[in-house]
């Protein structure tokens, strides 16, 4: 079969021929109708700090976020068949850990990343654990379904443990208007919350629109405000700051800002990663706030893929979330989608499997 494989450390990638993968007893083989480019595929593609330290498979197949046709199933498999449209939970887990054995398991302590310690989806046909398949929707469009691991991980910012009733009703920040970004900012507005405010890092003109059309009632460049991003947002909730921030940029300032503009009592959902350790004030940010703080890790499974089940049945909802999706283009020019997101000029680049 054709894939996208990092045969070598250093940047870049090459298409190859490689052999179909086989399907053990607890395993489906899905035949790839639509894979999207994350920020992690970047990562790999560029060969920076993080891909250097974190990857130990080479070569290595990656990507992780598609939505495909299950063709084949092993023995043991139960509850997906041979025609069913799945995307995957890239979470594989041992299932027998202490955090797997107490409802954690998207922080299993033995967890495998797919595309990143095990072969991914940038590729023809991708074999996955019957636990990962997640069974989608026939009719769900396979671009939108491409893109619901990511989409998890906005629903899980902004409802960890199910929070909802801080969001209806509430003024939220989101920092940071990536892809994520954006879709937490749908996932907000179709919760009820009263009034998003959203940043956009630099002149990401696109993005910034994208996030008008996803809900935001204020954007603001970040690097542009700077510092007075706080006051701004102070004094269009007249005085009473945020009830809940949603941080997704990564930016040491943006972290900062995030406990500055948040009300006391109120919440904060930490998802961007970032490059180096930063220092803040748990005196006056966390404790004298009596603030919750929420890290993010991926999805709860499969909680949160219920509850994007839901969200995607409103098409509202999916027309907003297709919005997100700039760009379609044949596998066979990623590189092309890779330039795009580095330029800033797309929100999701969704990859056709064209050879």
């Amino acid at each position: 079969m054709k894939a996208v494989v990092k045969k070598r450390p250093g940047p870049g990638a090459e298409i190859t021929t490689v052999d179909e993968p086989s399907v053990h007893k607890d395993e489906v083989l899905v035949k790839m109708k639509a894979a999207s480019i994350c920020g992690t595929d970047i990562h790999i593609w560029e060969w920076n700090a993080w891909a250097r330290s974190r990857i130990k498979k080479i070569p290595l197949i990656f990507g992780h976020e598609f939505a495909g046709e299950v063709v084949e199933i092993g023995k043991d498999v139960t509850n997906i068949h041979e025609g069913d449209m799945v995307s995957a939970e890239t979470h594989i887990v041992d299932g027998s850990c202490y955090q797997c054995r107490t409802d954690r398991m998207h922080v299993c302590q033995n967890m495998e990343i797919l595309g990143v310690d095990r072969d991914g989806v940038f590729a023809e046909y991708v074999v996955l654990p019957e636990r990962n398949a997640w069974k989608n929707n026939p009719n769900l469009d396979p671009a939108i379904a491409s893109i619901q691991e990511p989409l998890g991980n906005a629903v899980q910012s902004v409802l960890p443990k199910n929070r909802i009733d801080d969001i209806t009703g509430k003024n939220v920040a989101v920092l940071g208007c990536g892809p994520i970004g954006l879709m937490a900012i749908a996932v907000l507005k179709t919760m009820g919350a009263a009034r998003i405010f959203a940043t956009a890092g630099g002149l990401n003109q696109t993005r910034m629109e994208l996030a008008e059309k996803m809900g935001a009632d204020l954007v603001l460049n970040a690097r542009k405000e700077g510092e007075n991003l706080v006051k701004i947002i102070r004094d269009a909730t007249d005085g009473n700051e945020v009830d809940v921030v949603l941080e997704m940029s990564g930016a040491p300032s943006a972290v900062r800002q995030a406990f500055k503009m948040l009300t006391p009592g109120g919440r904060v959902s930490l998802f961007g990663l970032l490059d180096r350790p930063t220092e803040l004030d748990l005196n006056n940010a966390l404790i004298f706030k009596a603030a919750t703080v929420y890290g993010i890790s991926g999805r709860r499974m499969f909680q949160t893929w219920y509850q994007m089940k839901g969200l995607l049945s409103d098409p509202q909802f999916r027309k907003k979330i297709a919005s997100v999706i700039t760009h379609k283009i044949p596998i066979k020019n990623i590189a092309k989608g890779i330039d795009l997101i580095q330029s800033k000029q797309a929100g999701k680049v969704v990859l056709e499997p064209k050879w």
